[in-house]
């Protein structure tokens, strides 16, 4: 098929590149030539493990093609992908569905000829017929031109997987012709005994935002728990493990830490509740409201918590591990961990951050916080490590070398990552978020006294 495709953030250069490693010949169009350069060299214009090759593949076969313009991409396409962003307004909750709109309204006007647009975004239901509204009144008369929904379940680090081994496909359609577009679009993938889910257009909406609030609901309900679990000297994860035996609830996203972030699951239970007002339905989604809230007062949790270790926190240096919202990204959109890293900066302390791929993108999000490439340099002097994205490296970090060059061996491990035993092995004194500290110091809940770094080792004993 030829295939146009609109938007190169992180949805729209994957799904054309997962487009043209099926077979399809693809165009991709951004209005962003500094995103386009990159794309059409077959270069990854951000991180995502696996993507390069895909795009680089597309590029050299000659079925995968980037463009900034918009003609050239409307007369290119018999199927048109709608991947533009719905970000969220900056005076309230909701979706801003502009760039949605415009989009199709310029696919529109520029059609010669019968085409199915297809919408990827995620948008609050309803919109999608009024943008199939949109495609009726502004293309012209009699070409037939047709909308359909195909919800994306990217997870950012995995999304090559997720876009040619997804684990379901949802098509939100209006008549039988769109349905068998669709089907042999992805042909391949469901040749694979993927599960297809055909509905109307308001459903294949709605499993999208079902979905991401769901699992918004599960991370905040644990954190609920951790809370709970600091209050009594609970330890949050082997109550995380028991319930998640439970076939009905599972152990997945049952990880209590610093919260959940990223560039859609915050926005997107927000635009939902306001969905719920307009309609009505406040009431059923007032749940959202609660773990939104439940997952911002983790940030502010680890802030206090390095208040309580080390008193004042100004002039107080601290090294945090991880400025991505997760690991196997270098997206700091929402991210929990630069949260904190500016929390506890505006509260006066020398924040160093290390990360493996993000720093460039939280150096333009966080200009006054400081950054360093090298985990150890990063951690010089430290009075406190806080660890806040659960990359690989993170966990195998040594810890005994990483004593050597701070100033205390003192550690909040915000997401229960790291093997604290190990760490309190080699001297740390391991403060996790609902669970009991381990190691030298911990009971320790005010200002550590002394240091414990490993110059300070021989004098251990006698300080004990």
């Amino acid at each position: 098929m030829r295939i146009s495709v609109y938007g190169t953030g992180y949805l729209g250069a994957v799904h054309a590149a997962g487009l043209a490693a099926m077979g399809h010949e693809v165009v991709g169009m951004d209005v962003d030539p500094m995103r386009i350069g990159p794309l059409e060299r077959g270069e990854a214009p951000f991180f995502e493990p696996g993507l390069p090759e895909l795009l680089s593949r597309g590029v050299e076969s000659g079925r995968l093609r980037f463009t900034t313009s918009i003609d050239t991409a409307v007369e290119f396409g018999d199927v048109h992908f709608v991947c533009v962003g719905t970000p969220q307004l900056r005076d309230g909750n909701g979706a801003d569905l502009r760039y949605v709109e415009a989009v199709v309204r310029d696919i529109a006007e520029r059609l010669d000829r019968s085409v199915l647009v297809v919408g990827k975004s995620t948008v609050p239901v309803g919109t999608a017929r009024q943008l199939a509204g949109l495609l009726h009144d502004h293309a012209r008369p009699g070409l037939g031109a047709r909308l359909a929904w195909n919800p994306e379940f990217l997870r950012e680090g995995f999304a090559v997987e997720d876009t040619l081994r997804p684990d379901r496909l949802v098509f939100g359609v209006e008549d039988s012709p769109s349905e068998e577009i669709l089907r042999d679009l992805y042909r391949p993938v469901l040749q694979t005994g993927v599960p297809c889910y055909v509905t109307d257009l308001e459903t294949s909406e709605l499993v999208k935002v079902a979905a991401n609030s769901f699992l918004a609901m599960k991370i905040s309900f644990i954190n609920a728990m951790a809370e709970v679990c600091e209050q009594v000297d609970g330890d949050v994860v082997t109550l995380a493990d028991a319930i998640g035996e439970d076939a009905r609830i599972g152990r997945r996203f049952l990880n209590a830490g610093v919260g959940f972030g990223g560039g859609c699951l915050g926005k997107d239970i927000r635009a939902f509740q306001a969905r719920g007002a307009e309609l009505g339905l406040a009431d059923s989604l007032a749940f959202l409201a609660e773990a939104d809230r439940v997952n911002d007062r983790r940030r502010d949790r680890v802030v206090d918590l390095a208040s309580s270790l080390l008193g004042e926190l100004a002039g107080r240096r601290i090294t945090v591990l991880g400025a991505s919202f997760k690991p196997d990204s270098d997206d700091v959109r929402d991210s929990p961990a630069l949260a904190v890293a500016r929390r506890l900066h505006a509260a006066g302390a020398q924040v160093v951050v290390h990360d493996p791929e993000s720093i460039s993108n939280a150096r333009q999000a966080a200009p006054e916080l400081s950054y360093e490439h090298d985990v150890e340099v990063a951690a010089r002097g430290a009075d406190l490590v806080v660890h806040l994205t659960e990359w690989r490296q993170y966990g195998a970090l040594d810890p005994r070398e990483l004593g050597e060059v701070v100033s205390q061996r003192l550690l909040i491990d915000g997401r229960n990552a790291l093997d604290r035993d190990a760490w309190s092995a080699a001297g740390w004194t391991c403060h996790s978020l609902g669970r009991p500290s381990v190691g030298p110091w911990a009971g320790v809940t005010s200002a550590v006294p002394f240091p414990l770094s490993a110059a300070a080792d021989s004098n251990k004993e006698e300080v004990a």
